[in-house]
């Protein structure tokens, strides 16, 4: 039997007028890694990846047409949003007007549930959400594809959030030319077998980084002698991971994602100057990850641009990782997540 999330990000057909759209999306968390940009303004990543689309921490969003307005108003959480936040939501916005023919401002209000800037992809669901939601708003027709193009031009790991399950962001094609590179460059869902996975994720610190991705990723990219063995190791890693999951090989998909994930921060800590994100409490759980193999229970680690640690393992043995994770986690919160369904736009009632 084969697993897959339905790709729900569709516009529904009696959402066709333009005016104002609210849109959910949940976070995705790479298990093959998109570290590294071969074209900073369309979002390009250097390789392909791989995710799993979560079910807890969404965000919503509610992007209302302001005709007459001089700028997008923006708020987070019921906070007006200002400085870099606010700049990245209205250049977002100036593509979505751009496509629609439109010069009209918005007014964009967004929930998060996730913390922001702390390598658990608030990015991913934020950007998700924003781009069916405007896409609706603005009236452009996109389908799920279309609307997972849109979404990597606010940030790349968001094209995959799009799809619910297992998602695969392509690196697209490198003709020389743009426009076939943009329309390449978009997730899909990926067929895996009926894993019944989870992932215990341990905020070991819920704060920003110091270091943005943005920053650590071109600065890993520009110094590290290590990133390119990596990126090309990737690519073997994507390949043998897809054959794991189609044939329902938990085991195999963990021990891929672990060594996909450890190899970032390699390169990360090889970059010069290094980016650090690991955490003293980031190896605590990490040893508390290898104990759990030890005793005989499937759980592998992987970790994104941040301190925290998400380890992957079958459902059933959700809470006894969750368990030893929590013990180690220094003080930090548990959760335990699922597979988690696609962008989807929301009705009046919710």
């Amino acid at each position: 039997m084969l697993y897959e999330h339905p790709a729900t990000a569709v516009r529904p057909r009696e959402q066709d007028t333009a005016g104002g759209a609210t849109a959910v999306a949940h976070p995705n968390i790479a298990l093959i890694k998109y570290w590294g940009k071969r074209d900073e303004r369309l979002f390009l990543p250097r390789t392909p990846s791989l995710s799993l689309t979560l079910d807890i921490f969404p965000t919503t969003t509610r992007v209302e047409l302001a005709p007459g307005a001089g700028q997008d108003e923006v708020t987070f959480n019921g906070v007006p949003a200002t400085g870099e936040a606010l700049r990245r939501i209205s250049a977002f916005l100036d593509l979505v007007r751009e496509r629609a023919g439109s010069g009209e401002r918005a007014v964009v209000d967004t929930r998060n549930t996730v913390p922001t800037g702390a390598g658990l992809a608030s990015s991913a669901s934020g950007f998700a959400a924003l781009a069916v939601a405007a896409a609706s708003a603005y009236g452009l027709g996109y389908d799920a594809t279309a609307l997972s193009r849109l979404a990597r031009r606010g940030s790349g790991s968001a094209s995959r959030s799009l799809f619910g399950g297992f998602a695969q962001w392509n690196a697209g094609v490198d003709t020389g030319s743009d426009e076939e590179a943009d329309l390449s460059s978009h997730a899909e869902p990926v067929p895996a077998a009926d894993l019944d996975p989870a992932l215990v994720i341990a905020v070991v610190n819920a704060g920003p980084k110091d270091v943005s991705s943005r920053t650590a990723m071109r600065r890993t990219v520009d110094t590290s002698p290590l990133y390119e063995p990596w990126a090309a190791s990737s690519l073997d890693d994507l390949t043998v991971m897809r054959s794991a999951l189609l044939r329902g090989d938990l085991a195999s998909v963990g021990e891929i994602a672990e060594r996909n994930a450890l190899g970032m921060h390699a390169t990360m800590l090889a970059a010069r100057p290094a980016v650090r994100y690991l955490a003293p409490a980031s190896l605590t759980v990490l040893d508390a990850v290898l104990q759990l193999r030890r005793d005989g229970v499937l759980a592998y680690a992987t970790m994104d641009a941040g301190p925290n640690v998400k380890v992957l393992c079958r459902r059933a043995d959700a809470e006894q990782v969750a368990e030893a994770v929590r013990a180690a986690a220094q003080g930090g919160a548990v959760h335990i997540a699922g597979p988690g369904p696609g962008a989807r736009l929301l009705d009046e009632a919710g």
